[in-house]
């Protein structure tokens, strides 16, 4: 029961970029999933406000859409968000959903572009340049990180 909580803008593809070229990082990370078979994946991005679960999930390759287990909840919808939290909407997100699912005592990490998203020095962060998104560079260090936890 380990979760990566995964952002999509700046991490599965650049950001900005053109359409055509949406999720053009996601083979990269799809190899990361493949060899890190104990993580499933909770989408963080914006992209859950106007996509329905399983339209994302369909993003993903058949062998792996069973580890997309959900996505988090919209900040202004929690309630009793930590006052330590407060500034730092997608980690209240991610906290929220591990609470929820009875995951607090298990490992998790995030994958983002956006740092400021998230308490500084956090070490449950994975921060990925969003000019670039997810790079096979990116890839292995993200593999080691998540054997590491």
């Amino acid at each position: 029961m380990r979760t990566i909580f995964l952002d999509f803008d700046g991490v599965l593809h650049p950001e900005p970029c053109h359409a055509s070229r949406h999720f053009c990082c996601l083979p990269v990370f799809e190899q990361v999933l493949r060899r890190t078979p104990e993580w499933e994946v909770v989408i963080t991005s914006t992209w859950r406000f106007q996509v329905p679960l399983d339209d994302l999930r369909a993003r993903f390759s058949p062998d792996l859409i069973h580890r997309i287990v959900g996505v988090t909840a919209k900040f202004s919808q929690l309630e009793n968000v930590p006052e330590s939290l407060q500034a730092f909407e997608r980690e209240a997100e991610c906290n929220a959903w591990l609470r929820a699912n009875e995951r607090v005592v298990f490992p998790w990490l995030a994958i983002d572009d956006r740092s400021w998203l998230y308490r500084p020095f956090n070490r449950f962060l994975f921060l990925v340049d969003g000019k670039t998104g997810m790079t096979a560079a990116n890839a292995e260090a993200l593999i080691e990180k998540l054997r590491s936890l």
